[in-house]
């Protein structure tokens, strides 16, 4: 955590277009945090970017996933970036795009060890195609990166899965459809919705999963961030909004809790769009609550030897 570097990974190739001809704005995300002051304050040591092939609406007839080819490709160019920040030995602050990106930091980390993933989203994302209403990736990419669905996104240089399902907590769901929920529950994924989170108690699920870490010997573990994890009323520039959210103080606090272990490996922030954001209101909030926990998580880390 003393060196950290900003990896800008601005594709929207897993999103539908919002409306007909509109492009999805995610692509914008890092320029617009670097605006609203996100890389000033984490003053990184490095900045790299990777930019995507442009959005398409054609679905692949082999996998049903909109941009398949392009998400794959995109994938294995995101494991050269991702591989050169971490050899550097610097923390990787990942900014999206949209959580389709997931799928090539995890195949990254597959191919370096064996990791955890603490999947924070207001959503599960853990569905396949023929499921998927949207057939976007981002989506599915919980499914994809535990082995599920179509091989040409599940299965890339034949490493499937990139994590096991046993090492990751998927939290703060708040789509309670029983066909929706039912699929994650069937899984070996430790599921906390936002109720159940809420009731165990923040703390006490961050440090099982810690615990599940060390306890396993894991070489680390990746965070992923859907900013739609947010309440609706602090962050609606979000592509699917639902009621409720946690709120910034609770946010806060697992980020603190999971970037002050020596295990965390590296960070992801997904799907804020900028265009549903036109006056920067929201997007300010995010960026003092986040670059002020992580700041105080990194110091923390750094004062411990």
């Amino acid at each position: 955590m003393k060196h950290v570097s900003i990896i800008e990974f601005p594709s929207n190739l897993g999103l539908i277009e919002p409306s007909p001809g509109h492009e999805p704005g995610v692509k914008k995300l890092p320029s617009w945090l670097r605006t609203h002051g996100f890389h000033d304050l984490i003053d990184p040591e490095n900045v790299y970017r990777l930019d995507p092939t442009p959005h398409t609406m054609n679905i692949d007839e082999v996998s049903g996933v909109r941009n398949a080819d392009a998400i794959v490709d995109y994938a294995k160019k995101q494991v050269e970036v991702l591989s050169n920040v971490r050899s550097e030995e610097s923390f990787p602050l990942v900014i999206g795009g949209d959580c389709s990106i997931l799928i090539g930091n995890m195949l990254q980390l597959k191919k370096t060890g064996n990791y955890g993933l603490f999947y924070m989203d207001g959503h599960t994302d853990f569905m396949w195609p023929e499921l998927s209403h949207t057939a976007g990736a981002a989506g599915m990419d919980l499914a994809f990166i535990t082995g599920y669905g179509p091989e040409k996104l599940s299965n890339i240089d034949g490493l499937n899965p990139y994590v096991k399902e046993d090492n990751i907590y998927c939290v703060g769901n708040r789509e309670f459809e029983d066909w929706y929920v039912e699929l994650i529950k069937k899984s070996s994924i430790h599921y906390f919705d936002l109720h159940l989170l809420r009731h165990i108690g923040i703390e006490n699920c961050v440090r099982s999963f810690i615990n599940m870490v060390h306890s396993k010997n894991l070489d680390g573990f990746w965070i992923h961030i859907d900013v739609d994890v947010l309440n609706d009323i602090i962050m609606p520039a979000v592509d699917s909004r639902t009621e409720d959210g946690l709120l910034y103080d609770e946010f806060n606090k697992i980020l603190q809790l999971l970037l002050s272990d020596r295990k965390a490996a590296g960070l992801q922030i997904t799907i804020l769009d900028p265009d549903l954001d036109p006056t920067g209101e929201y997007t300010k909030e995010f960026v003092n609550n986040f670059c002020t926990a992580f700041n105080k998580a990194r110091k923390k880390y750094d004062q411990v030897d």
